[in-house]
Parts: structure tokens; sequence; C-alpha cells
């Protein structure tokens, strides 16, 4: 079945100085995770960098059913198969007749 695996959306609060100012930096040990089940986790595209400093840029899709929108930000990142995933970029929201159709994102794994 297409849509037969779960994985936990986790959201990180920003963090507060010690003044009470909020910054743009997250609090990834203070975040939150919420498991998404039904969904679609499939391997995409992945790139590599040599030089310096080689690196493997790993991507993944991520798609809900028909009818289901997901509560997730560019900014949240995905725990699947052991990895932590980050989101990379806007997360599509598929919309058919005013509502939405299905939801589908694309994440990343960097390595190196």
């Amino acid at each position: 079945m297409l849509h037969d695996d779960t994985v936990t959306r986790v959201r990180a609060p920003f963090k507060v100085d010690k003044y009470g100012n909020t910054s743009t930096d997250r609090d990834w040990t203070n975040a939150t995770r919420v498991p998404f089940k039904r969904v679609s986790f499939q391997p995409d595209a992945s790139t590599e960098a040599t030089g310096d400093r080689p690196s493997v840029i790993t991507g993944y899709r991520l798609l809900s059913r028909k009818g289901i929108d997901l509560d997730l930000l560019a900014s949240d990142r995905i725990e699947a198969d052991g990895m932590t995933l980050e989101v990379d970029g806007k997360v599509g929201r598929f919309r058919m007749g005013g509502r939405v159709h299905h939801v589908e994102a694309r994440l990343k794994e960097v390595t190196g």
C-alpha cells in the first residue's frame, strides 16, 4: 500500500534570551513531536559534493493521502527510519475544488 508509513513531525519553539526576547534560533531540545500516520515516505534524488569538504544531500518525499492536510511547516523536521530530516522549501498543498487534495513535502538529509 502506498500510504502505509508513519513518520514524526518535530517542531521546535524559538529560543528566548535571558531578557525575554525571542530569537530567530530554534530550541530543538524542547521540540514537540507529533506522529503522521498513513503517509507515503519515499526516496528522492541525491547529490554529492567533492572537494575540501565532501558531502551528500539525500532527498526524500513525504505525501499525504487524498483529502488529508498535514500540519507541517518549512521550519519543521521529520523523523523517519532512524533519520532526522529537514523540510526542504515550502510544503506543497495541492487543492481541488477549493479544498486540500493532498500534501507533498520534500525532505533532505545532509551528511559530511
